[in-house]
């Protein structure tokens, strides 16, 4: 297998920037001297787990593992004592890698502990890679939404097809150069945000925590990619109109990305407005990496999460199983690819994980007899294979009067009244609809005691009278996760 990090082992690239965190930096000449070292150092040990803060370290950690060919966990610094220790009796690591001088919790204390390294004293030894594809490369535990974190098993082969694909649909080369200020112990901050500019040959720039300023910054000085997630362009957005240097260098950047989450369409109008560019969006899972993405030379289509990437399969599905459309790896649509017909989006292709860890169980259920991975999301297909997600199964999926509605249209609808700030749309049982649609806004100022029927009546003209919600609450804010998903879940116990 080729390497994942090419940069890494040609004396060509050693003196190019790759990583930079903050004031501190390494070339790619001092990346390989730095993980050469740790990688012989654990090359032995069955799993490692990273203590993922936004720092060179965990970058140098992670980079490390994949060149020894052991598996990396990286965990959530946020991690409360109950998921942790879930995680690791689960992963069962045998060492940690931190940065030096940072307090671990107590239930990392009895694993071996090696503070990462940055600049090692004398020279760095030869860079060596795992050759088996299907080797496994990181342990991603997933958020843990319906039960305990599951562990997906990413293979090598994941992570460059992936990375391979998205520099197919974004142009992305060695000459760019990303900023970013995502969490890195998940797919998006540390495989797509870190591990991707690694294999391009190109450098990324960590904020350590997000700000305009810092984007404006990086922006100014030469990055021409950004990253985020809804929420971190939600803010852009809100300040645009009174930041005009934070336009220009918005402006500048070569491609916006945002993933993670839907991105609201007024949000996508008001930076495209502001900028002069259009925010790309793409989709993927912990167990999938990518699965589709707005190419670069595609047509802007706000709301959509694009097209199936090079070597991915999708389809739609029926509860029942049968397909109602599907476009396959050669690019060939067939079914009822209108644009209208909502199905379950199931996936093949090399980006897939192999297995939740010790659940063999969990891992059979995730698949069908065919093959082909159940995400649980919905979502119509256009004819020319751009997809537009309506929302996830268990919690965006409201069936009321016979009809099947995803809640992010809804969402997308109330988010172009001016009186809302952000707003999430569920489900709740009716005697008479089976479900009834549900509003939590956030508003801009107190609400008007007429705000919640003229929101319904603003939904029912948008889109269709049955999807008008029946019920609107108000809210402070809404409770988020550190990706900025929305926890549809909360709401619900709230109202019970």
């Amino acid at each position: 297998m080729s390497p994942l990090f090419p940069a890494l082992v040609s004396g060509d690239c050693a003196a190019r920037p790759a990583l930079r965190f903050g004031e501190r930096s390494l070339t790619y000449g001092e990346l390989a001297a730095a993980s050469a070292p740790l990688a012989e150092r654990i090359g032995d040990a069955g799993r490692v787990a990273v203590w993922a803060t936004p720092t060179l370290e965990t970058a140098v950690g992670v980079v490390a593992a994949l060149l020894a060919g052991v598996p990396a966990v990286p965990l959530n610094p946020k991690s409360g004592e109950s998921e942790l220790g879930h995680i690791l009796s689960d992963s069962r690591p045998s060492v940690v890698l931190a940065e030096a001088g940072v307090e671990l919790p107590g239930s990392l204390r009895e694993l071996e502990r090696i503070d990462v390294e940055v600049r090692p004293r004398g020279g760095g030894t030869a860079v060596r890679e795992a050759p088996e594809e299907d080797a496994a490369a990181l342990v991603v535990y997933t958020s843990g939404t319906t039960g305990p974190p599951k562990g997906a098993v990413i293979p090598r082969r994941a992570i460059a097809a992936t990375l391979d694909a998205l520099a197919d649909a974004w142009q992305w080369t060695g000459e760019d150069v990303l900023v970013h200020g995502l969490p890195l112990f998940h797919v998006h901050g540390l495989i797509l945000g870190i591990l991707g500019p690694l294999r391009r040959g190109g450098a990324v720039r960590h904020l350590g925590r997000f700000s305009a300023e810092g984007v404006a910054r990086e922006l100014n000085d030469g990055a021409t990619m950004l990253f985020g997630v809804p929420t971190m362009y939600h803010r852009l957005a809100e300040v645009l109109d009174q930041d005009m240097e934070l336009g220009k260098a918005l402006g500048r950047a070569r491609l916006l990305v945002s993933g993670s989450a839907a991105l609201p369409v007024h949000d996508h109008e008001r930076i495209t407005a502001a900028t002069g560019r259009r925010v790309i969006e793409r989709y993927g899972m912990t167990e999938t990496l990518m699965n589709t993405s707005v190419r670069v030379d595609g047509e802007p289509r706000p709301g959509t999460v694009g097209v199936p990437l090079p070597g991915v399969g999708l389809r739609l599905v029926e509860e029942d199983g049968s397909t109602i459309a599907a476009y396959d790896t050669d690019g060939a649509p067939t079914g009822f690819c209108d644009g209208e017909s909502v199905g379950e989006i199931q996936v093949r292709g090399p980006n897939l994980f192999t297995e939740y860890l010790n659940r063999p169980d969990a891992t059979a259920a995730a698949f069908t007899e065919d093959g082909w991975f159940r995400t649980g999301d919905m979502a119509v297909l256009d004819a020319d294979g751009y997809v537009r997600i309506v929302g996830r199964k268990a919690t965006d999926l409201i069936k009321s009067g016979g009809y099947k509605i995803g809640a992010g249209e809804i969402e997308n609808a109330l988010l172009e009244h001016p009186a809302v700030r952000e707003a999430a749309v569920t489900g709740e049982p009716d005697e008479d609809l089976g479900e009834r649609i549900v509003a939590w806004v956030v508003p801009e100022g107190a609400p008007d005691p007429a705000l919640g029927s003229e929101l319904s009546d603003h939904v029912a003209r948008r889109l269709a009278p049955h999807k008008r919600p029946r019920v609107v609450h108000f809210l402070e804010s809404l409770p988020r996760n550190d990706m900025g998903k929305i926890l549809k879940r909360a709401l619900r116990k709230d109202a019970e």
